[in-house]
């Protein structure tokens, strides 16, 4: 079975989103962990749009990547500059990809501009794991 390691800044947002769809299409041909550079627990809206879209992510948790050191995996996915930057180096075989997904939860303005925010990089995330699962897990 493949492992597959999503990571972002603070595992709270985008990380989780795409814990949430790899998981939801790749169902038993992967084990998916999330991890942040740092912890920043996960972001309520983050749930709230994935339960939208009929994933729930909400038993999910804010981890730091060096958590993982001991695990040897197949694939890293990095979900921001930042993480891709300052991710420490553990030894791994894993091929790694890289996609900048705009930040959520640093949207401004009204309740909806926010939730439109969340909504449309939850929709970047779904086909970029749609498309990542149909070209290395099936």
């Amino acid at each position: 079975m493949k492992k597959v390691l999503v990571l972002c800044t603070g595992n709270s947002c985008r990380s989780q989103i795409a814990h949430g769809y790899l998981q939801h299409f790749a169902g038993d041909k992967a084990e998916i962990y999330s991890a942040g550079v740092e912890t920043h627990g996960v972001n309520p809206k983050a749930i709230a749009t994935m339960k939208e879209d009929g994933i729930d992510i909400s038993n999910h948790t804010s981890n730091n990547v060096l958590e993982y050191q001991e695990i040897d995996f197949d694939y890293v996915i990095t979900v921001c500059d930042n993480a891709k930057e300052r991710c420490p180096y553990f030894p791994t075989r894993a091929q790694k990809f890289h996609y900048n997904f705009p930040d959520p939860a640093k949207a401004t303005g009204t309740e909806e501009e926010v939730k439109a925010a969340f909504t449309r990089v939850r929709d970047m995330i779904k086909q970029y794991s749609s498309d990542f699962v149909k070209e290395h897990l099936q």
